[in-house]
This record gives structure tokens, C-alpha cells and sequence, in this order.
């Protein structure tokens, strides 16, 4: 096989979802993998840099906004930090919701800082978290512009399918 054609391979496998994939043509065989088996290797495993590309989240979360969150929260009390209230009220916005289940993180690695504190300004498109899911690390990705009003998650907090995160106004 080609070099060529085996560099266009992976450059098609890193741009995609597929985390592996096996060709065989005639006695030349090839088998990439994203992400090796724990089991299969035996040098000790390095911390992902969070590099897989966002996953692409379905149209319904971009127009629902859940009236029990902001009407939940202010009848709980001061539970908040300074950060993330916006004052004494629930601001108003839209919603962005977690597209998966698995564990929001507000930061790519634990020594970084934030992608987005409350007050920083996003465009649609911009990266406001981490959603890790069965070791696979999605960039959430803001469908909206505007300013970040309210983080509703603690970062290293377990979240649902369809949760909300942030809202931006």
C-alpha cells in the first residue's frame, strides 16, 4: 500500500468519530486505533489532552429552556458561589444543555483555567466545557452568543442527557 494512501487514512480516521479500524489487501495489513487498550499496552497511560472533536448536538436543545431550573433555584437559598450567582436573581437566557451523559469538567485539564467563567462573552461555536463520557472527552460547544450569565454545574459533577449547564443572555 501506498504511503500516500496510508497518510490520507489517517488523516480521514483522526477527522472522524471511528476510533479503530482494520484493512487487509492481500498480505499488507493495517490496523489503527485512536486510543489503545489499556490492556494491550504495557507502557504506563499518559492523561488525554482532550482532543476529540465536539460531537454534534441535536437541534431540540438549542430552542427548549426548562422552567424548573431557574425557578428551582432561588427558593433554595445562598448555596451558590459569587461566581456563579448572578446576583440575587436567576438571570435570564438561553440554555445550554449537556448532549450526553457523563462527568462536566470546566477546564481541559485540572492545572488549566476555565474555558468560560460567569461575565466572559462567547460566540456560538466557542467551547464552554468538557463532557467526559466512557473515556471519551466532548468539547461542549455554546450555541449561542453572548455573554455567560450562570454556570448551573460544579465542575468533576456527574450531569444527565439534556441538563442544563450555562445560561447565556
Amino acid at each position: 500500500m501506498d504511503l500516500k494512501v496510508i497518510e490520507n487514512l489517517l488523516d480521514l480516521i483522526a477527522e472522524s468519530e471511528v476510533n479503530e479500524v482494520s484493512i487487509e489487501e492481500g498480505d499488507f495489513k493495517i490496523k489503527v486505533k485512536k486510543k489503545p487498550d489499556i490492556k494491550e499496552s504495557s507502557a504506563p497511560q499518559m492523561p488525554v489532552q482532550y482532543q476529540v472533536p465536539a460531537q454534534p448536538q441535536p437541534q431540540q436543545q438549542a430552542v427548549q429552556q426548562p422552567p424548573q431550573q431557574p425557578q428551582q433555584a432561588p427558593a433554595g437559598g445562598g448555596g451558590e458561589s459569587a461566581e456563579e450567582s448572578g446576583g440575587g436573581d436567576e438571570p435570564s437566557g438561553d440554555v445550554v444543555k449537556s448532549p450526553i451523559v457523563g462527568t462536566f469538567y470546566r477546564s481541559p485539564s485540572p492545572d488549566d483555567d476555565p474555558f468560560v467563567k460567569v461575565g466572559d462573552s462567547v460566540e456560538k461555536g466557542e467551547t464552554l466545557c468538557i463532557v467526559e463520557a466512557m473515556k471519551i472527552m466532548n468539547e461542549i460547544e455554546s450555541e449561542y452568543s453572548g455573554e455567560v450569565k450562570k454556570i448551573l454545574v460544579e465542575d468533576g459533577e456527574a450531569v444527565e442527557f439534556d441538563q442544563p449547564l450555562f445560561i447565556i443572555g
